[in-house]
């Protein structure tokens, strides 16, 4: 079964740092751009930022660029989105999602092919 597992969530406090790793399981990571999204209470899921499967390309959203960094390690088959100087605006739910292709999409696509379950991320302030 085809499965995505994010973790590392939780709550920290105005202007720190948590990573959330995605992990796969029942397939390989090394031939897909991946994804992460955050949706919160009453708004829309948004991209966040994606990687490459090569890890060569990156994007990421106006909002978090300078802050967040993405990266990947395919021999873990884990993926992994840094999250510094953290605000309460970041305060969501975090997806990790696989699209079936090695470059990104626009950052504004949804239209992923495996999604995770999501892992809470809560800034205080």
């Amino acid at each position: 079964q085809l499965q995505l597992v994010e973790s590392g969530g939780g709550l920290v406090q105005s202007g720190g740092s948590l990573r959330l790793s995605c992990a796969a399981s029942g397939f390989t990571l090394d031939y897909y751009a991946i994804g992460w999204f955050r949706q919160a209470p009453g708004k829309e899921r948004e991209g966040v930022s994606c990687i490459s499967s090569s890890g060569i390309s990156t994007d990421y959203a106006d909002s978090v660029k300078g802050r967040f960094t993405i990266s990947r390690d395919n021999v873990k088959k884990t993926v992994y989105l840094q999250m510094n100087s953290l605000k309460p605006d970041d305060t969501a739910r975090y997806y990790c999602a696989a699209y079936f292709r090695q470059s990104c999409p626009s950052l504004g696509s949804l239209n992923y092919n495996r999604w995770g379950q999501g892992t809470q991320v809560t800034v205080s302030s």
